[in-house]
């Protein structure tokens, strides 16, 4: 079944980039005006270079990727046409894959290579939402993120039009300059509340609120954390890199990667460095985000007073 002609030849994110643009300025300018918002020059500019070489990377892998998802929809189960639900339910099942992939990006080390890229900022306004990787098609995520929905039956155009619907809303949750939305809306929709404690470092934050969309997946799955008044969040990642080279952003992780490799002491050491969850290490010198929560959470435990000395 061919994709409706709108379809095929619309890409909804370049019609939204005047948008980004303004709203980048019109969040400066609050943050000037008001205070409630944070920018950094250097670091504003790491982020759009980064966001440009990942469109770069886009247009030099994306002939790739579209074979891929050809040769699928060739051997799909069956075919679900473009009615209006089809697109509902499309938009819905991506949000659903979108959020597992974003949970295995921070759990397992090979996808947290490409991943980090995003986290690498310390600061969070709409400047960090286009701090992008460079090299996510050597992941192979594409090999079963948007191919399992294009397996199941639905077009490849209406696969990547969902996609980037999803892209799009997300961008506008990276700020500090809204701080809450309705309740009814915090309770169902990621919001930049929710998503500014998925990029903060604080122990209690870690690894928590994978959401593109639809937060009610981490409510669903043991994932959501909401934002406390008393735990101010601190951004950025575990061990932060100091420096604003897109070079070294793009590419720290993976020689990361290289060299734990390299210096291994056997082949499951190996295995490990490539696949455990980021910070873990054979001899426990390390410590992944699980780690740093339970040590947390020991050390809050210690520090409470006594029921005897509390009252």
């Amino acid at each position: 079944m061919d994709a409706p002609a709108f379809v095929e030849n619309f890409d909804p994110v370049w019609i939204a980039i005047p948008f980004f643009v303004l709203s980048v300025f019109a969040e400066m300018l609050f943050s000037r005006m008001t205070g409630k918002a944070r920018f950094e020059a250097h670091d504003s500019a790491a982020s759009l270079m980064m966001g440009f070489g990942n469109t770069v990377s886009g247009v030099i892998f994306g002939g790739a990727i579209g074979l891929w998802a050809v040769f699928v929809y060739e051997h799909r189960l069956t075919t679900i046409g473009f009615a209006w639900w089809a697109w509902i339910l499309a938009f819905v099942l991506d949000d659903f894959l979108y959020y597992w992939s974003h949970r295995w990006a921070h759990t397992v080390r090979w996808f947290w290579a490409d991943h980090v890229v995003h986290h690498s900022s310390q600061h969070y306004n709409l400047t960090t939402a286009l701090r992008q990787p460079w090299l996510s098609p050597l992941t192979l995520k594409f090999l079963w993120l948007g191919s399992t929905l294009i397996f199941i039956g639905f077009h490849p155009a209406m696969v990547a039009f969902v996609g980037s619907l999803n892209l799009i809303y997300q961008f506008w949750i990276h700020t500090e300059a809204i701080r809450k939305m309705p309740p009814w809306f915090e309770a169902v929709m990621n919001t930049p509340s929710h998503h500014r404690v998925h990029h903060a470092t604080n122990p209690l934050y870690l690894d928590r609120n994978y959401a593109g969309v639809f937060i009610i997946w981490d409510k669903m799955f043991g994932t959501f954390q909401p934002e406390l008044d008393e735990e101010a969040c601190r951004y950025g990642i575990v061990k932060n890199l100091g420096t604003y080279n897109p070079i070294k952003i793009s590419l720290h992780e993976w020689w990361g990667i290289v060299k734990d490799m390299a210096t291994a002491k056997n082949p499951r050491d190996a295995l490990m460095y490539l696949l455990a969850p980021p910070g873990w290490s054979p001899d426990g010198s390390r410590a992944t985000s699980k780690q740093i929560l339970d040590r947390w959470k020991a050390r809050q435990e210690t520090a409470a007073p006594a029921p005897e000395a509390a009252e």
